[in-house]
């Protein structure tokens, strides 16, 4: 497909999506740019290579050295995985914690790019935020006053204090449970799993 084209992407994704149904792939399959399977067993590095001749017989290329083999911790999509748990690395946190309050609106976005990342372990991440959103809109001067200054350092605060997410489980013995509220600058939810055996639930995502 021509580089560049805006369509590409999708395209691209679909055939791949397609090949990796019609071959039946394995279950507990993620595939984002990259493929990543998972499981607690020895069985899960099988269903790497089979993964792999599936898009091969489909008329892909695979670099070898891209295909990894068994591990407990990976890094996919620049998140690292250990487990099937997924945290805010010890220097991403760092990074945050020592940020000094924006000056600008292109400072002000600058820190709210590298929080939007790991937004997911942040409880009520989009309300929190807001009045720093605010403060980067076109229409308006920038302004950094005491509402600005007290969710900077709150947010920085609860980087600090993020839990780890997941492991992600499927089948009929896992609940997945959505806890929604609705508040007066908008919605929250947070994503919560228990399996058969768990007596606490597993958060899955803010």
């Amino acid at each position: 497909l021509p580089q560049g084209w805006k369509h590409s992407p999708t395209i691209c994704h679909g055939l791949i999506q397609t090949a990796l149904e019609q071959g039946e792939a394995p279950d507990h399959l993620q595939y984002i740019d990259d493929i990543i399977v998972w499981g607690n067993t020895a069985g899960v590095f099988e269903k790497g290579k089979k993964i792999v001749q599936i898009l091969l017989k489909a008329g892909f290329a695979i670099k070898q050295s891209k295909v990894k083999g068994r591990a407990q911790e990976i890094q996919f999509l620049g998140i690292k995985w250990q487990d099937g748990h997924h945290r805010i690395p010890k220097d991403v946190i760092n990074k945050i914690t020592a940020m000094s309050p924006p000056t600008s609106k292109k400072e002000t976005q600058a820190f709210l790019d590298v929080v939007g990342f790991w937004r997911m372990h942040i409880p009520n991440y989009s309300l929190t935020v807001n009045p720093l959103y605010q403060v980067t809109q076109k229409m308006n001067n920038f302004k950094w006053g005491p509402e600005q200054r007290q969710v900077f350092e709150q947010i920085k605060e609860e980087t600090v204090h993020t839990v780890a997410l997941g492991p992600v489980w499927a089948g009929q013995d896992v609940k997945n449970v959505l806890y929604t509220a609705a508040r007066e600058n908008g919605p929250t939810w947070g994503l919560w799993q228990k399996t058969l055996g768990e007596t606490r639930c597993r958060p899955l995502g803010f």
